[in-house]
């Protein structure tokens, strides 16, 4: 990673950002050896990513044929504009942000238990609960889908919180942005003041 005061160092903090976030972006490689990326609805359970999908389809194919992938998510926070300071050069807009990178292997899930866990997992996760029916082996989604996992080898995170101002800007953005209050405003600027 280039900018080394950005990069996440927790395992916790990773987790906590693949927890919080509700869709990521699966990169597969294509028949014609380009990326290929598709966002998917997904949950971080047991140390690993599923997703699920239909049967057939270009990212199937494409985990058949290569099962090495690349899978991304990330969390906007609050973005810097112009209005912040005018005199600012136009370059100087911000988006402050966390973001999560895996590489890892994908694997189709064929062991019922681990497949209907998983699929109660991703429910859960979008429910952010678990008073709903659960989905059990014989339910008829189980068999209609594909559950795919992602068996992670290498993960990285890295939150962009304004690390390479120095003390007194970090303040004022801080301030201006607990003062704005959009959404990711109050997140940002408490992250900013750490």
């Amino acid at each position: 990673m280039r900018r080394k005061r950005c990069k996440i160092e927790s395992k916790v903090e990773i987790e906590k950002i693949l927890e919080r976030a509700r869709i990521g972006r699966l990169a597969t490689i294509g028949v014609d050896g380009f990326p290929y990326i598709t966002p998917v609805n997904y949950v971080w359970y047991n140390g690993h990513i599923y997703f699920h999908s239909a049967h057939e389809g270009e990212k199937i194919d494409n985990i058949r044929r290569d099962a090495r992938v690349c899978f991304e998510v990330d969390i906007p926070l609050a973005y810097l504009g112009l209005e912040y300071d005018p005199s600012r050069p136009t370059c100087h807009v911000h988006q402050f942000y966390h973001c999560v990178i895996v590489r890892g292997r994908a694997e189709f899930v064929n062991e019922t238990a681990e497949k209907v866990a998983a699929l109660n997992a991703l429910v859960a996760s979008h429910e952010e609960s678990d008073d709903f029916v659960k989905v059990a082996a014989d339910t008829k989604g189980v068999e209609l889908c594909t559950v795919i996992a992602v068996r992670v080898e290498n993960i990285s995170g890295k939150s962009d919180l304004a690390q390479k101002m120095g003390t007194d800007e970090k303040s004022k953005v801080a301030d201006y942005l607990s003062k704005r209050d959009l959404p990711g405003d109050q997140e940002a600027a408490s992250l900013i003041r750490e």
